[in-house]
């Protein structure tokens, strides 16, 4: 270095290599021939300046550091050498160190590139690539620039900031690529620059967009398990923060409730400020869920659709189905499956069929899985028919041989495949008796229904009532012994099923459009009785030996006299209300996490 004095000025000698700008460069005649050793020169240069930090005559190391500390972009000349300082900086990086450098260190990765020229920012990234693949003593430094970086981007992003964003993914993904242990860091730090839980706004939406371009990459092979984990724990706080959520009117049906208008319409008196607030979490949990369905549709296209679906299949086991009543984040499940319908889609009810089926597993867990295999089954468009109705033969094999004074388990088990199978069949009742094989196949759901545990009697009330109807229209069953419901009672069992069915439909304004093309709702369904008609008796196949099985529970064999009368009495004292199914259920309340 050839200056000297305090700082930078016009008036006094700055070395060759600051004074070069880039258009002297170009029209330099020797440039081609003497650029190899012009740069040499420069890198020399700055390594002199670097050891100068060393001695007691700083000036040329302090000149550097004032160099980048300009923020003078419209100056062309400044631009030039700050570019050109990077540049060499990143051929000098064996020389960095950290006691007498910092004050350069501390500039460099402080750097803001939303604040720079593209030029500046490459040179910029190169330097940090050689930083931290160098020496491991800078990794965790220029992982948390960078990361700072992506979550600090302006909510808009015109077509350079695109470019210059890439452009950053590109140098995570080559440190990663060159340090293996960078994934891993670049997680952790990931997860403590996590938004806070009452963090609202759209630094939430930069952070997971940024989490899902990371899991889509390189990156994602080794920590895109734990990507997709950080994600889904965060929907699941927005979704159970969705308390504010009106209570569903025990007044009305379980159909009743899939209504055409917004929730909103239901609100009570007073909670208007509940309102907002729901409307500002739902609006956020929405646009949460159109990037993953983004996300989801990228990993379609990139051929490793089926590979995220196993993540995800995992983290819904151990994350949501032991989580009460979520009602949003399984719709990536959903999703997913309507985008693979034939490996995805079949996977999905088949493990929730094994889950329900496995002694081995944890009684909550069954009867979740159960309870989201009817649904998925129910609002499913993409299933076929056949698929369907071997699910439910499976089901039906496994109520009917359910042994209740063996090591079956617990009743509620058979309850929960008992529910299942009706809750289906009331969606699906027309497509499975059109086919004869398939209504074959529930020939044995007669004796289920007439089991000495009455399951009739136990299940969710409107969901009996609503295949019952079909099933006596459609001619499911043999007639044999009648069983008749005037205003169904609801059992303790029953209560604790609740109303609750886990893809009932989103209602939120952007996601949805993603779900609704592959969603059968309720105003879809072809139901086989007509509206109009008056049902005065349900008849179902009784089981012979039910008396005998019920002479020595009193309780029990009197509950039964109550439910099986004779066909004189009147089938639903408000059937007209019954009849009427708009098509959209408002979601229950979200309780918290158990």
């Amino acid at each position: 270095m050839h200056s000297r004095g305090k700082g930078i000025s016009a008036s006094r000698s700055t070395p060759n290599w600051l004074k070069t700008t880039a258009l002297d460069v170009l029209q330099s005649k020797k440039y081609y021939i003497d650029a190899e050793l012009r740069d040499t020169a420069c890198v020399s240069d700055i390594r002199e300046a670097l050891a100068s930090a060393k001695s007691e005559d700083t000036h040329n190391y302090t000149e550097l550091v004032q160099l980048l500390n300009i923020q003078n972009k419209s100056h062309v000349d400044v631009v030039a050498q700050q570019e050109t300082l990077l540049k060499f900086l990143s051929r000098s990086v064996a020389f960095l160190d950290a006691d007498h450098h910092e004050q350069l260190l501390i500039r460099i990765l402080g750097m803001r590139i939303w604040d720079h020229p593209p030029n500046v920012v490459y040179a910029l990234l190169d330097l940090i690539i050689s930083l931290a693949t160098t020496s491991g003593k800078y990794l965790n430094c220029c992982l948390e620039m960078l990361i700072f970086n992506l979550l600090s981007q302006t909510r808009v992003l015109n077509k350079k900031m695109r470019e210059v964003l890439s452009w950053v993914h590109s140098a995570l993904h080559k440190i990663s690529y060159l340090v293996p242990p960078a994934p891993s860091k670049l997680l952790d730090i990931l997860v403590n620059r996590m938004p806070n839980i009452y963090n609202k706004g759209h630094g939430l939406v930069t952070y997971v967009d940024t989490l899902l371009k990371l899991e889509n990459s390189s990156i994602g092979k080794v920590v895109g398990d734990r990507i997709l984990r950080v994600i889904i724990l965060r929907l699941l706080d927005l979704d159970i923060e969705r308390d504010d959520i009106p209570q569903d009117d025990s007044t009305l049906g379980l159909f009743d409730m899939e209504l055409e208008v917004a929730v909103e319409e239901t609100m009570h008196e007073g909670e208007e400020s509940l309102n907002q607030n729901y409307s500002k979490v739902s609006e956020l949990l929405d646009k949460l869920m159109v990037l993953s369905f983004e996300h989801l549709e990228s990993c379609q296209n990139a051929g490793r659709l089926d590979e995220v679906f196993e993540i995800l299949f995992y983290l819904f086991e151990n994350l949501i189905l032991t989580t009460c009543k979520p009602k949003i984040p399984q719709f990536l499940l959903f999703y997913a499956c309507s985008l693979d319908p034939e490996d995805c889609g079949v996977k999905f009810a088949s493990k929730l069929l094994d889950i329900f089926l496995s002694s081995n597993k944890d009684q909550v867990i069954r009867t979740n899985a159960v309870d989201y295999l009817a649904s998925y089954l129910s609002r499913g468009k993409f299933l076929p028919d056949s698929f369907l109705a071997s699910i439910l033969k499976r089901l039906v094999d496994y109520c009917r041989t359910y042994n209740v004074d063996a090591s079956s388990g617990h009743p509620v088990f058979f309850y929960s495949g008992c529910q299942a199978i009706m809750y289906v069949l009331c969606f699906r009742m027309r497509s499975i008796l059109d086919v004869p094989r398939f209504h074959l196949l529930l020939t044995p759901l007669e004796s289920v229904l007439s089991h000495k545990l009455n399951p009739l009697k136990e299940c969710n009330p409107y969901v009996v009532s609503e295949f019952l109807k079909q099933a006596k229209a459609g001619g499911l069953f043999i007639v044999s012994e009648c069983f008749t419901f005037g205003d169904l009672p609801e059992s303790e069992t029953s209560r604790a099923f609740g109303g609750f069915f886990s893809f009932d439909p989103c209602l939120f304004k952007i996601s949805n459009s993603f779900i609704s093309p592959n969603f059968i709702y309720w105003s879809m369904v072809e139901r086989i009785y007509d509206e109009d008609e008056t049902f005065a008796e349900v008849i179902v196949y009784g089981d012979t030996d039910n008396d005998e099985d019920y002479g020595d529970d009193p309780v029990l064999n009197n509950d039964v006299k109550k439910i099986s009368i004779t066909p004189k009495h009147s089938y639903i004292r408000d059937s007209w209300r019954l009849s009427k199914m708009p098509s959209r259920i408002r979601p229950p309340t979200s309780p918290s996490r158990s």
